[in-house]
């Protein structure tokens, strides 16, 4: 199984239900491989911590891959994340 980890810090004034929206739509997406995919706005309960994260389980690599390039999941990365996130970090590794 792989694990995809992503977590974005907003830019300074940003509508954190902007934010929620995008989450949201990532949720939605119809995932073949897809095992389960958690979102989440930060809690604030320490200060420098990112903005949201999301964690995504994929029964291989392959089945990564395809999420990765599906043009659905990119619109929602350049329309919807990237006009409001100054940085994005993402990691994937093997469980």
């Amino acid at each position: 199984m792989i694990r995809n980890v992503v977590v974005g810090r907003v830019r300074p004034g940003t509508d954190l239900a902007q934010v929620q929206e995008a989450l949201d739509a990532i949720v939605a997406l119809p995932v073949e491989g897809l095992l389960d995919v958690r979102v989440g706005l930060d809690a604030g309960l320490r200060p420098g911590a990112w903005s949201f994260a999301i964690t995504s389980d994929f029964v291989d690599a392959d089945a990564y891959r395809v999420y990765d390039a599906e043009a659905e999941h990119n619109r929602i990365r350049r329309e919807q994340f990237d006009p409001v996130c100054e940085e994005i970090a993402r990691v994937q590794f093997e469980v």
